[in-house]
């Protein structure tokens, strides 16, 4: 979370999807069905595309902290890069 690129934490992600910040969105494939549906459905509503990746523990571990549902990426450029390196994992609304 250095430098304030990626939010984490359920209020965090979705504070950062309501206000725009937030260029794509992980969501952990072991998060519980409730909670994919609320990133996923928020993501879809603000446009915001997402992707299932891995789990919380590997999510949390890439940002230095605790087990995480989701991540938003908040930095374009860094989105970009994730987005490129697995374009088939995301979702977005058309």
């Amino acid at each position: 979370m250095k430098a304030g690129k990626i939010a984490g934490g359920e209020t965090q992600v979705l504070e950062s999807i309501r206000a725009g910040s937030a260029m794509c969105v992980i969501i952990a494939g072991d998060a519980s069905e409730g909670s994919r549906k609320m990133y996923s459905d928020k993501c879809k509503y603000y446009g915001v595309p997402y992707m299932y990746y891995s789990d919380r523990q590997a999510l949390g571990h890439a940002v230095g902290k605790d087990l995480r549902s989701a991540l938003a990426v908040e930095d374009e450029g860094l989105c970009q890069a994730i987005m490129k390196t697995a374009p088939e994992l995301f979702e977005e609304e058309s």
